[in-house]
């Protein structure tokens, strides 16, 4: 089996034609939007906009906002209004998520979790499922607001500090 490497990106107030670039230079495969909500105002990046765009591009689409989205809709899962990672990470279909995305990697297919937020340190792509992907030995590497790759570590390493 090859090294299991996911990436992440966020595409923030990026242009489309600069989202598609960083996709196709990573040779990105797959697309999967970890958006609880996928829609934005940016109205390139809405669900269905973002799927035709993506097929055009020869990138498939794949929603897993239910699965692994960052603000689920039920109140269970906040506590004094913000979303708590440790009752989240719990549920069996968020673990359902991390196995698919785990499978996949190591099928290995080049795949991209995308979300809202460009800068990986304030999006759950780093706080919650890279630390959980992290733990099942996977390489997590998120793309940030620069186009600059940053591993993992370097990104929680950014998180406790702050």
């Amino acid at each position: 089996m090859s090294q299991c490497i996911v990436l992440t990106i966020g595409y923030g107030n990026r242009s489309s034609e600069e989202f598609i670039s960083l996709l196709k230079y990573h040779h990105i495969q797959y697309l999967i939007d970890v958006r609880s909500k996928p829609f934005s105002r940016q109205k390139e990046f809405n669900r269905d906009s973002l799927k035709t765009l993506l097929k055009a591009n020869g990138i498939k689409y794949i929603f897993m906002g239910d699965l692994l989205g960052g603000k689920p809709d039920d109140s269970f899962y906040y506590n004094s209004g913000r979303v708590d990672y440790n009752i989240l990470k719990e549920q069996p279909f968020f673990r359902k998520g991390i196995k698919r995305i785990k499978d996949a990697c190591e099928e290995g297919f080049q795949i991209v979790l995308m979300c809202a937020e460009s800068k990986p340190q304030n999006c759950h792509r780093s706080k919650l499922l890279g630390e959980e992907l992290l733990k099942l030995k996977i390489d997590v590497k998120h793309i940030d607001e620069n186009g600059v790759v940053i591993g993992q570590d370097a990104i929680s390493e950014r998180l406790n500090k702050g």
